[in-house]
C-alpha cells in the first residue's frame, strides 16, 4: 500500500473508533433533522441542521445569499423560550453574491421540556438605508431526545404517584381499536417502559391499565398511567394521566401524547 492509502486506513479507523462514521440509514435521520428557518422566495435562505447532546443543543446554520448584492454586517439574531440559554454573542458577517456561510450556534439546556428557538437574520445592503430583517421559522426542540426507558419497583412508584404535584391529563382519542396495540403505540411514542408486567397484560376482557416509567437526562422522572376501555361500538376510550415533578415534563409529554397517539403510526 502506498503512504497516501496508509493514512486512509489510519484515518478510516480513527472515524469508527470515535463513531465519527456514519450508516447510510443515518443519512435519513439526518435529512429529518434538517430544518428551512426561510422561504425559498425570501433573499436570504437559511437551514439549520440540529443536534442534541443532552446538555447542549448546536445549530449548524446554513445561510446563503440569494441575490446579486453583498450583504454587509449580516446578523443572526437567536433568542429562546424555556429553560434554553444561548452560549455565545452574534457575530456580522458579510456575505457576497449568492455565496453561502455556515453559522455554528450553542444553546445550553438545563432542563427536560420542550423548548422554542426562534430569530431573525438581519443584514444592510449599500443601495438601502435601513436594515433588512427576514424572520425566521421557530424551532422546536422535541422532549424525546431528552427521556429514555427506566424500571423502578411497584413501591417507589405507587410513592412517587403520592408525591408528584403536577398532573396532565389526556383523553385517549384514537383510531386504534386494540387495547394492547394501543398501548404499544404509546411506549413508543413516549419512549417509556411498561412497568405493568405482560401476565397481568394478557387477558381479553375490554379494559387495560397500565404504569409507564421513565427518567431524562437531568435525573428526573416521569410516570404515565394509562386507563383504557373499549366500547360496545369497537372504539377505545379512558384516560393517560402523566406525573411529574416539573411542569415542564407533564406539559411537554402531555402535548407529545396528543400529537401521537391518534394515528397508528
Amino acid at each position: 500500500m502506498s503512504q497516501l492509502e496508509l493514512e486512509d486506513e489510519v484515518q478510516d479507523d480513527l472515524k469508527r473508533a470515535t463513531g465519527e462514521f456514519v450508516n447510510d440509514n443515518d443519512d435519513a435521520n439526518k435529512l429529518n433533522r434538517i430544518l428551512q428557518l426561510t422561504g425559498f422566495s425570501d433573499p436570504v435562505y437559511a437551514e439549520a441542521y440540529v443536534t442534541v447532546h443532552h446538555y447542549d443543543i448546536v445549530l449548524d446554520i446554513t445561510v446563503i445569499n440569494r441575490t446579486k448584492e453583498t450583504l454587509q454586517n449580516l446578523c443572526l439574531e437567536l433568542a429562546t423560550m424555556g429553560d434554553l440559554k444561548l452560549v455565545e454573542r452574534p457575530q456580522n458577517y458579510t456575505l457576497a453574491p449568492e455565496s453561502s456561510k455556515q453559522i455554528k450556534a450553542n444553546i445550553k439546556v438545563s432542563s427536560t421540556e420542550t423548548g422554542v428557538i426562534f430569530g431573525n437574520i438581519v443584514y444592510e445592503t449599500s443601495n438601502v438605508l435601513e436594515r433588512t430583517v427576514v424572520v425566521l421559522n421557530d424551532i422546536h426542540i422535541d422532549i424525546m431526545d431528552y427521556i429514555s426507558p427506566a424500571v423502578c419497583t411497584d413501591a417507589a412508584f405507587r410513592t412517587m404517584w403520592a408525591e408528584f404535584e403536577w398532573e396532565n391529563k389526556v383523553a385517549v382519542n384514537t383510531v386504534i381499536q386494540d387495547e394492547k396495540e394501543f398501548l404499544n403505540h404509546i411506549i413508543k411514542s413516549t419512549n417509556m417502559k411498561c412497568l405493568t408486567p405482560v401476565s397481568a397484560l394478557d387477558d381479553e376482557c375490554g379494559f387495560l391499565a397500565a404504569n409507564l416509567y421513565a427518567k431524562s437526562v437531568f435525573g428526573e422522572d416521569a410516570l404515565v398511567n394509562l386507563s383504557v376501555e373499549k366500547q360496545a361500538d369497537g372504539k377505545l376510550s379512558g384516560y393517560i394521566r402523566i406525573r411529574s415533578k416539573t411542569q415542564g415534563i407533564a406539559l411537554s409529554l402531555g402535548d407529545k401524547i396528543t400529537l401521537k397517539q391518534k394515528g397508528g403510526g
